[in-house]
C-alpha cells in the first residue's frame, strides 16, 4: 500500500508539471504580436535583449524568468485637422486629413514597438502618433508651393508618406493610408486659382462652340449653294428640252429661234440671280462667323484681365499683411530689449544702494549704535578730501611778499589794511560753526570764540608790517573791529 501511494503521488506530480508546462506554451494569433520579455538572450554587440517579438507561430514561456504580453495589430484611424500651416510662399493653409496607422510587423521596427508601445492603450498610441504626424505634415507643407499641394496631390501625399512613415518607424508604427480631404487657405489664393481654371475652361468651351457654329454655317451655305446650282441646271435642261420639242414641232424656223433665244435669256438671268443670292448668303454666313469670333476674343480678354487683376489684388493684400506682421514683431522685440535694459539698470542701482546701506549699517555698528559718532566717522573720512580741494584752489597763489599801499580810506579814518585783517578775523567764527556742525572743535591755534559780552569789551588791534620794498606808504597800526557775534552757533 505504501508503494502504491508513492507511485500515485509521483504520477500526480508529473501530470501537474506536464499540464503546467503546457499552459506556458503560447500561440500568437494573426492579428497580434507576442512580446516575450525578461531573460530572452543577448544581442551580438553585447548586452541583453530587451524583448523577443513573434508574429505568427508559438513559443514557450519559461516560468519565473520570462513573461509575455500581446500587442494588437488593429489599424488606428487618426483625424488630423491641421490649420494655419505655413507654406513655402508664406501663405497659411488648412490641410484636414485622415491617417491610418498600425503597429509594424517589420523586423527591427517591431522591436521598436515592443520597447516603446508595450502596455499603452489605443488612445495613448493614437495621441503619440498624432503629435508626430502634425510635425511632419507642417514640415512637408513648408517645403512646397500651394500650386504643387493643390494640383499635384500625388507628389504631396508621397512626401507626407515618406516623412511620416520614417518617423513612425522609430516608435514601431507603420503608415497604412493617407487621405487629404480638402485644402483651404485664409487668403483665398486657392479659390482664386480655381476661379482662374474655371474661367479658362469656360473660355475654351466658348471658343470650341464658336468654331463649331462657324463650321456648321459654312457647311450649310455650301450645301444650299450646291442645291440651287443643281436645281438651276435641272430647270435649264428641262426648259431646253421643251424648247427643242417646240422647235421640232413648230413649222416656222423663226418661231423656234425666237423661243430658243428667249429660253436662253431666261436661263442666263436665272443663273445670275441664283449666283448672286448664293454669294449674299455666303457673305451673311461669314459675317456671323466673324461676329462670333469677335465676341469670343472679347470674352477671353475680359476674363484674362479680370482674373489677373484679382490675383494682383490678393497678392498685394497678402504682402501688406506680412509687412504689418513683421513690423509688429520688430516693435515687440525693441520693446522687450528696452525693458530688459532698464530692468538691468534698475537692478544695478538697487545693488549699489543695498551695498551702501550695508556699509552705513556696519559704520553705525562700529560706533556702538551711536548715529552721531557714525556721522563723525564719515565726515572725518571725507575731511582729507575737503581740505585737499581747498588747497588745490589756492596752491598756485604766490604770496611770499606782500606790499600794502594804503590810502587811509577806511572807516573813521582807519587804513584799509585794517579792514582787510578784520575781515580775515571775521572768517574764524563761520569756520568754527562749520566744525561744530561736523561734530568737531576748531584747533586751538586759531583761537576760540568768546561770549558776546567779552567781544564788546575787547578790541584787538592788528598790525601788518610791509616788506622793505613797500616804501611809498608804511603800514600803520589800526584797530580791527571785532566781528559781530552771530545768532547761530
Amino acid at each position: 500500500m505504501e508503494g502504491l501511494t508513492l507511485v500515485v503521488v509521483i504520477v500526480v506530480l508529473l501530470l501537474g508539471t506536464f499540464l503546467s508546462l503546457l499552459s506556458r506554451y503560447k500561440k500568437c494569433p494573426s492579428d497580434k504580436i507576442l512580446v516575450i520579455y525578461g531573460k530572452v538572450g543577448r544581442i551580438k554587440g553585447g548586452g541583453n535583449k530587451s524583448a523577443k517579438c513573434i508574429h505568427g507561430g508559438a513559443a514557450f514561456i519559461w516560468p519565473i524568468i520570462q513573461s509575455y504580453e500581446f500587442m494588437n495589430l488593429t489599424p488606428i484611424s487618426i483625424n488630423v485637422a491641421l490649420t494655419n500651416a505655413l507654406s513655402k510662399q508664406n501663405i497659411r493653409i488648412d490641410v484636414p486629413s485622415r491617417f491610418t496607422v498600425g503597429i509594424s510587423t517589420e523586423e527591427g521596427v517591431m522591436q521598436n514597438g515592443a520597447e516603446r508601445l508595450l502596455g499603452l492603450r489605443q488612445n495613448e498610441i493614437e495621441e503619440l502618433a498624432k503629435d508626430i504626424i502634425f510635425g511632419q505634415l507642417r514640415l512637408v507643407v513648408a517645403t512646397m508651393d500651394i500650386e504643387e499641394i493643390n494640383t499635384d496631390r500625388d507628389k504631396f501625399l508621397a512626401a507626407v508618406s515618406r516623412n511620416v512613415e520614417s518617423e513612425l518607424k522609430k516608435i514601431g508604427l507603420r503608415l497604412i493610408n493617407v487621405n487629404v480631404t480638402d485644402i483651404k487657405d485664409e487668403s483665398g489664393y486657392i479659390e482664386a486659382l480655381g476661379k482662374e481654371a474655371a474661367a479658362k475652361a469656360i473660355n475654351d468651351a466658348k471658343k470650341s462652340v464658336a468654331e463649331k457654329n462657324r463650321d456648321g454655317s459654312i457647311g450649310e451655305a455650301i450645301a444650299l449653294q450646291d442645291q440651287r446650282i443643281q436645281v438651276a441646271e435641272a430647270n435649264a435642261k428641262a426648259v431646253e428640252g421643251e424648247n427643242m420639242a417646240k422647235i421640232t414641232i413648230a413649222n416656222s424656223e423663226a418661231n423656234r429661234r425666237e423661243r430658243l433665244a428667249e429660253a436662253e435669256r431666261k436661263a442666263i438671268t436665272a443663273e445670275r440671280i441664283q449666283a448672286a443670292k448664293a454669294k449674299q448668303d455666303s457673305y451673311k454666313a461669314e459675317q456671323m462667323s466673324e461676329q462670333a469670333r469677335a465676341e469670343r476674343e472679347q470674352a477671353t480678354k475680359e476674363a484674362d484681365i479680370i482674373v489677373a487683376a484679382e490675383i494682383a489684388k490678393r497678392q498685394m493684400e497678402i504682402a501688406a499683411a506680412a509687412d504689418a506682421q513683421k513690423a509688429r514683431l520688430t516693435a515687440q522685440g525693441d520693446a522687450d530689449a528696452l525693458f530688459a535694459k532698464m530692468e538691468a539698470e534698475a537692478r544695478g542701482i538697487q545693488e549699489i544702494l543695498l551695498k551702501q546701506a550695508e556699509g552705513f549699517k556696519k559704520i553705525v555698528s562700529a560706533a556702538n549704535g551711536n548715529s552721531d559718532s557714525a556721522v563723525k566717522l564719515i565726515v572725518a573720512d571725507k575731511l582729507e578730501d575737503l581740505v585737499k580741494v581747498q588747497v588745490e584752489a589756492i596752491k598756485n597763489l604766490k604770496i611770499d611778499k606782500v606790499t600794502v599801499w594804503d590810502s587811509m580810506g577806511g572807516k573813521n579814518g582807519t587804513p584799509a589794511t585794517a579792514n582787510f585783517l578784520a575781515g580775515m578775523a571775521k572768517s574764524i567764527p563761520p569756520m568754527n560753526e562749520l566744525f561744530e556742525m561736523a561734530g568737531m572743535d576748531l584747533p586751538n591755534f586759531l583761537g576760540k570764540v568768546k561770549p558776546a559780552a567779552q567781544e564788546k569789551e575787547d578790541e584787538p588791534a592788528v598790525v601788518v608790517e610791509s616788506t622793505p620794498e613797500a616804501t611809498p606808504v608804511e603800514a600803520t597800526e589800526a584797530p580791527v573791529e571785532a566781528p559781530e557775534a552771530t545768532e547761530e552757533k
